[in-house]
């Protein structure tokens, strides 16, 4: 069964990487506010899989 946390965290990362690809806005220290909600999103969601995964243990 797949697991859908890694899966929404992968497709945000797919979408953070996408958008930064291609907006001029976005740098390595600051981005648009689009991107900066992308990247939240991303971060959230990769927070919780890695305390998931580290509360298996």
């Amino acid at each position: 069964m797949p697991d859908d946390l890694y899966e929404r965290y992968q497709a945000a990362h797919t979408a953070h990487r996408s958008h930064r690809a291609t907006c001029t806005d976005c740098t390595d220290t600051g981005r648009c506010p689009i991107g900066q909600r992308i990247f939240e999103s991303f971060a959230r969601l990769q927070d919780a899989y890695l305390n998931r995964r580290r509360s298996q243990r």
